[in-house]
């Protein structure tokens, strides 16, 4: 495979961390960001004069679009970016703050976003590119006390969906990576949680939050196989637009797309009844 240059956001740990060393195996240089000097320099360490980092706070716009415009004059032209970088929040929808609702969906959404519109203008001259963000299995289908996480993915997937509707034209591939459960510090120390505050969700919830605290680091998902999966779908000519990692990942969205399939056909009378009579008027 031809080397590449890649830009991967939040690379520190987890799936990031995995991406890009699978990409740097592969041969190709990496510029990752992180959110700190330390995180920088073990970044760098991994393979020196390929792996180059750089400290970024996805949820600063004027600071993304300047570290990929430094970025594609220092390294040279970027052939891969993937929006990684976020995070999970864990609360039932009643007892999760705003706030926390806000923060989500400015990292989750507004961060990668971010990413990809300051890429893509480049990408675009040149008629060639793979834009990529990380949602999840949880993009596709939702699970109790986890709605404003499940919130922010499902909303990161309408935006890649059309987005990569509008730059096939120019050579572009757009692919949504939704893993499942890995290996990785997600549902641990990476996970923010909201207090239980309303008594009447703990019999539902409270099973939930343990089992999710107790499964971390036990997970079934292999980031080292994520990250040779993702390289694997820049070399082909037509990759997908939709990466579904883990073999959980896949039960859990077959089951949550064929209950909405479920209720298109058992309520599709009732759906057909809001047409006018006389049809569209044009």
């Amino acid at each position: 495979m031809q080397e590449q240059k890649w830009l991967i956001t939040g690379v520190s740990t987890g799936l990031g961390r995995a991406f890009a060393q699978s990409a740097l195996a592969a041969g190709h240089t990496v510029v990752g960001t992180v959110r700190s000097e330390k995180d920088l320099r073990a970044f760098e360490e991994l393979e020196p004069g390929h792996a180059h980092g750089r400290i970024l706070d996805v949820t600063d716009g004027d600071a993304v679009s300047s570290v990929i415009t430094e970025v594609e004059q220092s390294v040279g032209a970027l052939d891969v970016v993937i929006a990684n970088a976020g995070y999970g929040l864990e609360g039932t929808f009643e007892e999760t703050p705003l706030a926390e609702v806000r923060r989500q969906f400015e990292v989750n959404v507004f961060g990668a976003v971010a990413t990809l519109r300051a890429a893509l203008p480049h990408m675009r001259r040149r008629r060639r590119g793979h834009l990529m963000a990380v949602t999840s299995m949880g993009g596709l289908m939702a699970v109790p006390g986890m709605s404003a996480y499940c919130g922010s993915k499902f909303a990161l997937e309408g935006i890649l969906e059309a987005l990569g509707k509008e730059v096939a034209q120019f050579g572009i591939h757009v692919t949504a990576i939704e893993p499942g459960s890995f290996r990785t510090d997600w549902a641990g120390r990476s996970m923010t949680r909201a207090a239980q505050s309303v008594d009447d969700y703990d019999e539902l919830f409270t099973p939930i939050r343990e089992a999710r605290q107790k499964a971390s680091g036990n997970q079934l998902g292999n980031p080292a196989k994520a990250g040779d999966a993702v390289v694997h779908i820049t070399s082909v000519d037509q990759p997908p637009a939709h990466l579904v990692l883990g073999s959980d990942a896949l039960r859990l969205v077959t089951a949550a797309r064929t209950a909405v399939d479920e209720d298109i056909r058992a309520w599709e009378t009732l759906s057909r009844t809001t047409d006018f009579a006389e049809g569209a008027q044009f």
